[in-house]
């Protein structure tokens, strides 16, 4: 039965893009931007009756195709070359506004293709997001259906929206990072607020997390090892971020919470001329908290300009360290003070902007103390020296990134092809189990000119690294198209 409704959800999406082929209106209502978060032009109105806040609203359909191949070097009991494609798509249905009230309710699915045989689930490794590895390993389904939208918006507070439900945060700390088939998503309450002038604040109290790959919510700060056997970890917070000491066991051994909420915050300010000032925090009670400062000072001068940033992120550890220790897979090898998660990162950045032509050059340290703990989709050197599955958060690493972006995102439709093109070194600490790394990459991005409602997305990255079999090719083509 199950299954019956995942498959009659992904024909519905299907009979939907047939209906928008045929229809006489081409100018694209949604469009997808360069960073995957969704721009919406026919936003609902608000309405006078109950009737009509469901019949005026709007109805947002995606269909999409995502595939992957990642390729080792030399493949080993650990490391299997493979291929992996998921189709699928998502409804979402935005009401129109009654008193300053709306809903909205998202629809997700995803279809997943690999041989199993010749490529395990656990060896998967970029499109693992594809398939939920729990269900599949508990009910050997390679589909996954959920409900990752529903909520409720108000709005009759003057520049407030308050939001509460299942949603899509974009934050700081939080990011919905919707590049496979189905977005991280969150539970609980969001406040946007821009009642101060050229200053936006937002507030979240999140207190359970749905990752990309994962059908169920679950704790936003447990490592889920309450049955491996079961393959519990697969059902948790398994992010690549997520701090493996902080598990059922360990946090029940030490009295602490296992369903702790995030609370988390944004400040952006643009009251001085040509700068920028951001701050953002998290704290998840009785376990861990971070601040972030960040400044961006524009310099312009016919047409070209300068704008070098930097940013400071301190992370404060309360019990978290004594439960897991300083290192995010649990080790202690290497670490100064193997007991505590108090640690610091810093990054700077110069870019040039010039016509279609944008360069950034950053750096990043996180320093010789513990490892950052973000394991919520967003990543402390983004836009910085982040690059395709590439960061810096593991204690006393620096990364580097030289990065070109030709036609960057100075609108919501690219019909010119939007070209991305990186190297990122990372010089990381050999005693803590890590290794040097150099990573080239390349990323294509267009709406196709003869049917802007679909866009392709091509990437490649290669991974030259010291450790022996390590270096790999990941490649990933993605399809999106619009109604």
């Amino acid at each position: 039965m199950r299954k019956k409704i995942k498959t009659g959800l992904f024909l519905a999406a299907s009979f939907s893009l047939v209906s928008a082929l045929f229809a006489e209106d081409v100018q694209p209502k949604q469009a997808l931007l360069s960073n995957y978060t969704l721009s919406y032009a026919n936003n609902p109105k608000s309405v006078t009756s109950f009737a009509d806040m469901f019949s005026e609203g709007e109805v947002y359909g995606r269909l999409r195709l995502n595939s992957f191949l990642y390729e080792w070097e030399k493949e080993t009991a650990s490391q299997d070359s493979h291929t992996i494609t998921g189709v699928g798509g998502s409804l979402v249905y935005k009401s129109a506004a009654l008193n300053n009230l709306s809903f909205g309710v998202g629809l997700y699915y995803s279809m997943a293709f690999f041989d199993e045989n010749s490529n395990p689930e656990d060896k998967l490794k970029s499109g693992k997001d594809l398939v939920s590895r729990y269900n599949f390993f508990t009910n050997d389904d390679k589909t996954m259906a959920v409900l990752g939208q529903a909520y409720i918006d108000y709005t009759a507070l003057p520049k407030t929206d308050i939001r509460l439900g299942r949603q899509l945060v974009e934050a700081f700390y939080v990011k919905s990072n919707d590049t496979k088939m189905i977005p991280n998503t969150f539970d609980g309450v969001v406040i946007d607020n821009q009642a101060i002038s050229q200053t936006s604040v937002k507030i979240a109290y999140l207190t359970k997390e749905k990752l990309r790959d994962h059908t169920s919510s679950h704790s936003v700060l447990m490592f889920d090892n309450s049955n491996t056997a079961a393959k519990s970890t697969w059902d948790g917070n398994d992010d690549v971020a997520m701090h493996q000491g902080l598990s059922y066991t360990n946090l029940k051994a030490n009295d602490i919470a296992t369903d702790a909420p995030l609370i988390t915050g944004d400040i952006n300010n643009k009251s001085i001329e040509n700068l920028t000032i951001d701050a953002s925090f998290y704290s998840v009670p009785e376990l861990l908290s971070q601040v972030m400062g960040e400044l961006n000072y524009k310099i312009k001068h016919n047409g070209f300009s300068v704008t070098p940033g930097i940013r400071y992120i301190k992370q404060f550890d309360d019990k978290a360290g004594k439960v897991g220790g300083a290192a995010l897979d649990g080790t202690t090898s290497g670490y100064k003070n193997p007991d505590s998660l108090d640690s610091q990162m810093v990054a700077a950045r110069i870019i040039t902007s010039y016509d279609i032509y944008k360069l950034n050059l950053g750096y990043s340290k996180t320093f010789d103390e513990a490892d950052l703990v973000t394991p919520w989709r967003a990543f402390p050197t983004a836009d910085y020296t982040r690059s395709m599955a590439r960061t810096n958060w593991i204690a006393n690493t620096q990364s580097y990134r030289a990065e070109l972006n030709i036609n960057p995102n100075k609108s919501n439709i690219y019909k010119s092809v939007v070209t991305q093109l990186s190297i990122f070194h990372s010089d990381a600490d050999e005693s803590k189990g890590q290794y040097d790394e150099n990573y080239y990459y390349a990323g294509f991005t267009q709406n196709i000119p003869s049917m802007l409602e679909l866009q392709y997305r091509a990437r490649l990255g290669y991974a030259d690294t010291e450790k022996k079999d390590a270096d790999n090719l990941d490649a990933r083509l993605e399809l999106n198209y619009l109604f």
